[in-house]
């Protein structure tokens, strides 16, 4: 065994450690899916409330389009995110008690050899304190937007309850204070706070804020106001309409149009076998000039080591602390981690096969006078029933666990458009081009020199998907991963993939923009 084995095979141990510290961590985390239900549930409670007595047959288009009872259905999503947090609760308390038992033991052996206790706690027992009390507190947040979801209902009883219980026992006295004023916005003791109208503008958000204010300057004999608000609420009731036509119907317009692709390359395949647009064989294979060892090289030392160790350690000598940062920060942070990692990358990529130049035919092509935009689109179009219908099961499978791309969150937070343009060149240009040149362009046709194309489509697209460290996000990315396999092996241009994966991030990018902006 060589000396340059060795040294990658120490690399390789080192780099898989934090990989699969991710994975295993990411086990107990929330996705991002049950937020994004929540969002969108939020958008259908603010479309509720459009009214239009212009419109024949309106009642029939709005239940098709928001549901018979659109408040069942929030409360019942409402109840389904209570029930999960409630369970990441029970799993960071009984991670928490699982430290302080270990804490304990090791304090009990040090006092034992020495009358000083050396042992003074963990920044991982801190961790998860801090985000025990960030799950409790989303909990009760949970809870008063039930307790409203109730009144609204007509359980106004119950939802009294769900409010007091908060009101007497929240940890929070911001939470406290929300809970007092809506409830006795609906309890008929009159005994409503001065400052009701400024704590329910600052705590609520979306159809809650609606909802409330209206009791509220209904209460107060308000009538400028409230006709004030109810215009304002058509207006925003009637742009929520458009975002859930954006967000539901134009998917699934694109994801018919992907259906009829696939069954008529389904039935090509079976009536013209070589010669159909899914046919691959061993002509479809790259001249590879190296052996494993360059990609096992370029995967570790320029993907893994460099992103999970090197990365790291140079931010921090920066001293960056994530939590202190404003949204914008953040974005900016991602941009250039992502940006800095690529550099990295490709430079270990191109330092590993220079001494193969010239490359064969076919490889690292940018053609862009072919018909990439055709095969990029149809891929696009192909891939959305395929994933979403794996998400769909994956999504029972690890019942909202298994974590997700913590971008994903940051974009439902950001309503901000320099925030937007940021996270866009981070998930539509910079992955794509990156991401595309190392597992399709390099690291695929690299494969074919040991098995068959859709081996090495099937391989590449798995390491695609573990590479984003989450296990939820692993069977739904392979599936994608092989359609962008696919369309770069026939399509034979990385500009084809490239497109593919812009247009899918793009879509997702959008979409948490748009869900996201249906909560203020």
């Amino acid at each position: 065994m060589t000396i340059k084995r060795v040294i990658l095979i120490v690399l390789t141990i080192i780099s898989l450690i934090p990989v699969l510290l991710s994975l295993i961590g990411s086990i107990n985390q929330p996705q991002v899916q049950s937020n994004l239900q929540l969002y969108q549930t939020n958008l259908v409670l603010q479309a509720s409330e459009f009214s239009a007595d212009n419109i024949s047959n309106f009642d029939k288009i709005r239940e098709s389009v928001l549901g018979k009872n659109p408040y069942e259905a929030a409360l019942k999503q409402y109840q389904q995110a209570l029930q999960l947090s409630e369970k990441n609760l029970n799993q960071l308390a009984d991670n928490l008690k699982i430290l302080d038992e270990q804490a304990s033991l090791i304090q009990e052996k040090d006092s034992t050899i020495n009358s000083i206790p050396i042992f003074s706690g963990t920044n991982e027992q801190e961790k998860l304190q801090i985000e025990i009390n960030k799950q409790k507190e989303q909990i009760e947040k949970i809870n008063i937007k039930i307790g409203l979801l109730e009144i609204a209902k007509g359980n106004q009883t119950q939802g009294l309850e769900t409010l007091n219980t908060i009101e007497q026992s929240s940890f929070s006295p911001s939470l406290k204070e929300t809970a007092y004023v809506i409830s006795h916005l609906w309890n008929n003791n009159n005994s409503i706070l001065a400052e009701s109208e400024s704590i329910i503008k600052e705590e609520l958000r979306g159809w809650f804020r609606y909802y409330s204010l209206n009791q509220l300057y209904q209460i107060q004999d308000r009538k400028d106001d409230l006709i004030q608000l109810q215009e304002q609420q058509q207006k925003t009731a009637k742009q929520a309409i458009i975002k859930l036509t954006i967000v539901a119907i134009i998917p699934v317009l694109g994801g018919l149009i992907g259906i009829i692709i696939i069954v008529f390359s389904l039935i090509q395949l079976a009536v013209k076998k070589e010669s159909s647009l899914l046919a691959i064989d061993e002509k479809f294979k790259w001249q590879t000039p190296w052996t494993i060892e360059i990609p096992w090289q370029v995967l570790v030392v320029g993907f893994l080591f460099f992103g999970q160790i090197i990365l790291p350690i140079l931010v921090s000598f920066l001293n960056i602390n994530l939590t202190e940062l404003s949204l914008r920060g953040k974005a900016f942070y991602v941009l250039a981690s992502y940006v800095t990692m690529s550099i990295g990358g490709i430079g270990i990529l191109y330092l590993s096969i220079k001494s193969f130049f010239p490359l064969p035919k076919d490889w690292f092509n940018f053609n862009w006078l072919s018909n990439w935009i055709v095969w990029g689109l149809g891929g696009y179009l192909v891939a959305l029933p395929l994933v979403v219908i794996i998400s769909l099961i994956n999504q029972n499978i690890w019942n909202g666990q298994g974590g997700s791309n913590p971008l994903l969150s940051l974009a439902l937070e950001g309503q901000d458009i320099v925030v937007l343009a940021i996270f866009y060149f981070t998930a539509a240009l910079a992955a794509p081009f990156y991401e595309e040149i190392m597992f399709r362009g390099f690291l695929l046709p690299s494969l074919t020199r040991y098995v068959p194309v859709w081996g090495a489509i099937g391989i590449s697209s798995l390491i695609f998907a573990v590479a984003h460290l989450n296990l939820s996000e692993v069977l739904p990315l392979t599936v994608l991963g092989i359609v962008l396999g696919i369309v770069y092996t026939k399509s034979r241009n990385l500009l084809s993939s490239m497109l593919l994966h812009s247009l899918w991030n793009s879509g997702t990018l959008i979409s948490l923009f748009i869900l996201g902006s249906g909560s203020n």
